[in-house]
């Protein structure tokens, strides 16, 4: 059993995976993280021994598969501490939030206050939907709970949080926040919790919220699973974003009667082995030890904020210390570089795996560094000499790339 991050690289097979003879650094884990063995063998297993649709039949597969489906939820639930019947099992964190959006039925003249950091997931179905207005942060990504309040006074519908920014690092504090919206007025609140759950562990009770959604493959789980939390009451009066098979109980000429919360907005065969493997995912985390996790969480973060700081070449787009942040930085290159460019000859020149461009959340990067940016993000099985060995190619790099100065 797993009990701390020490040595968990071994549980990782990607990680063996090499480029040239050089071995891989995959430092873009806020987009997506590896899969550690217990969860590779936990989906292949489905397939090997079962590999049957759930919920659609009586036989004795069926009825397996639908139990270490139904048993998956459950562990999800726990997780959060929510109920299984208030977590709707979807293919990815946008559809979640595409759902609460639609499903709340909002007049259109509704106001909904969001955050200028939001993915675009956690934005564009808020601006289809209603009049979205997003709070400013301030130059190191900090939200402006000034001008949050001013936007509460305008009594909005919804309120759309995102506690952590995929682009800052910056975990805000959603705690404060939402006992600020209660006070204010009766809103919706719901949280994106895509970028914070993976790095520590939420509470929907404590944090008295009425959705989340979250994604599993940035939590060591399959692609293809994203989570929606909401409470049981709310749920019930959601529409369904999509209606087929699976979500009914009853279709005849006449009509038709939905199933119960929350199989009524699972329509279709879901991602069966995915969600398997999310289990699997959950109970690793689980069994890494709390305290030192989040310790290594912040070594990790020491070590890319320094890197970033300690190069005049470098803007750092984010606070310049690691206090409430994950462990990424996004960092501007100088204007006559290509972050894409840099970032494909970091891949195949030296193995180092990282994200350039806006980041799916392009307001904020244009608003705090004007244009593309390189991210660099890591995770349980990322070491700090893996960062140090980042900044060093970078800076190679970036001489390299430099243009000629001219001449006298």
């Amino acid at each position: 059993m797993v009990t701390t991050t020490d040595h968990c690289r071994d549980d990782f097979p990607a990680l063996r995976r090499e480029i040239d003879g050089r071995a891989i650094s995959y430092l873009d884990n806020a987009a997506t993280t590896l899969k550690p063995r217990s969860v590779i063998q936990a989906v292949s297993g489905y397939y090997e021994s079962n590999g049957t649709n759930i919920h659609r039949g009586k036989h004795r597969l069926s009825e397996e598969a639908s139990d270490a489906y139904e048993s998956s939820r459950m562990v999800i639930a726990r997780h959060i501490g929510a109920a299984a019947n208030e977590v709707v099992l979807l293919r990815n964190a946008s559809e979640a939030l595409n759902l609460v959006a639609a499903g709340l039925d909002l007049d259109p003249d509704a106001r909904i206050v969001g955050c200028l950091d939001a993915h675009h997931s956690q934005l564009l179905p808020w601006r289809r939907i209603g009049r979205l207005d997003l709070t400013r942060v301030d130059a190191h990504g900090r939200l402006d709970r000034e001008h949050f309040r001013t936007l509460l006074r305008l009594r909005p519908k919804a309120v759309v949080l995102t506690h952590c920014s995929n682009v800052t690092g910056v975990i805000h504090p959603v705690e404060e926040l939402i006992a600020e919206v209660r006070a204010a007025c009766d809103a919706t609140i719901v949280l994106d919790a895509a970028q914070s759950l993976p790095h520590r562990r939420i509470s929907v009770r404590d944090l008295d919220v009425d959705f989340m959604a979250f994604s599993m493959h940035k939590m060591l789980g399959p692609t293809g699973v994203g989570c929606l939390f909401g409470r049981s009451e709310l749920l019930a009066t959601l529409r369904p974003l999509t209606v087929g098979g699976g979500m009914v109980d009853w279709v005849d000429l006449d009509g038709s009667v939905d199933r119960r919360i929350p199989f009524r907005f699972e329509t279709g065969t879901p991602a069966i082995a995915s969600v398997i493997g999310c289990a699997a995912a959950i109970r690793y985390l689980e069994e890494l030890d709390t305290d030192k996790r989040h310790q290594y969480d912040q070594e990790l973060c020491a070590a890319l904020v320094g890197g970033a700081l300690a190069r005049p070449a470098l803007r750092l787009i984010g606070p310049p210390d690691r206090t409430d942040r994950i462990a990424l930085a996004s960092l501007r290159l100088d204007n006559s570089v290509s972050a894409g460019e840099v970032a494909r000859l970091l891949s195949d020149s030296y193995g180092y795996m990282v994200r350039s461009g806006h980041m799916c959340a392009q307001p904020v990067v244009t608003d705090l560094a004007g244009g593309e940016v390189l991210r660099v993000s890591a995770y349980v099985y990322n070491e700090v000499s893996e960062i140090e060995g980042f900044y060093e190619a970078l800076d190679e790099l970036l001489t390299w790339m430099e243009p000629p100065a001219p001449r006298g």
